[in-house]
């Protein structure tokens, strides 16, 4: 039998069988709780607590573990000694830097996919630009997350380089986290960049291309180190923040459809 988790508007998503390895259940809660921080439903600092998510996902707590080990090693959370897993959070100082490094990776990727203007891949930007511009205008923060991740995979494609796609890949999830709150905010803007890009990768200008991918990140973290630097200074709720359980918004886990052991 399978299990499928709901989304936001309580539309299914088939997770995997119920026969599956424990390694690929781990995976698969990994992708679970993974989106669940993207999307923003997890916040900065939240705490993941193992019992309430095996409860949830109807799963023992060994793959729930093993995937909050994944996710620490991505850098997605922190494993705190008697505090269990936590969102992570980033200084302004250490925001801004990752930020930066990201833009620049991402800008030599768009310089070598200009270069090699693979069409075929291109062809399939052109499609997800489509339907990106279409969740832009809806707003639908699920399906703008998971098509911002098939751009940039299909543009680090373009870019031919393995080494430069698993670096910005690693870094695209840690920014991730940073941009949840401000994706919808941008997310018009961000899909017109998106489309400026492809057009200088389309037309082999390797100069405007990373200009502007090294921009498109700039910008969205600067809207967001704007928020980060604004919080901090109003004293915007640390010690509760880092206090509070784990309960997303809308919860990811507490709509997952339970499990039946075979």
């Amino acid at each position: 039998m399978k299990r499928q988790a709901a989304g936001r508007g309580g539309s299914a998503r088939e997770l995997g069988s119920v026969g599956d390895t424990h390694s690929s259940l781990s995976q698969r809660v990994a992708d679970e709780l993974r989106r669940s921080i993207l999307t923003g439903r997890y916040g900065v600092g939240e705490r993941l607590v193992e019992e309430r998510i095996s409860g949830d996902l109807r799963v023992s707590r060994v793959p729930v573990r093993e995937a909050l080990r994944m996710l620490a090693t991505e850098g997605l959370i922190e494993l705190r000694p008697r505090r269990g897993a936590v969102v992570s959070a980033l200084t302004v100082p250490a925001a801004r830097e990752m930020i930066e490094v990201r833009a620049t990776l991402e800008g030599l990727n768009a310089r070598l996919a200009a270069r090699h203007c693979d069409r075929a891949v291109l062809a399939e930007l052109e499609g997800v630009l489509e339907q990106g511009n279409a969740a832009a205008h809806t707003e639908d923060l699920p399906q703008l997350v998971e098509l911002n991740a098939r751009y940039h995979d299909l543009l680090a494609r373009a870019g031919a380089n393995s080494v430069l796609g698993d670096m910005m890949r690693s870094l695209r999830d840690r920014t991730g986290v940073l941009f949840a709150e401000v994706r919808v905010l941008r997310a018009r803007q961000s899909w017109d960049e998106h489309a400026a890009i492809l057009k200088a990768v389309a037309g082999g200008d390797e100069d405007l291309a990373a200009t502007l991918a090294t921009r498109h990140v700039l910008n969205a973290g600067e809207l967001y180190l704007t928020q980060l630097e604004s919080r901090d200074a109003g004293g915007a709720e640390a010690g509760e923040t880092d206090d509070r359980a784990a309960a997303p918004r809308p919860s990811a886990t507490a709509q997952v459809r339970p499990v039946r052991r075979a």
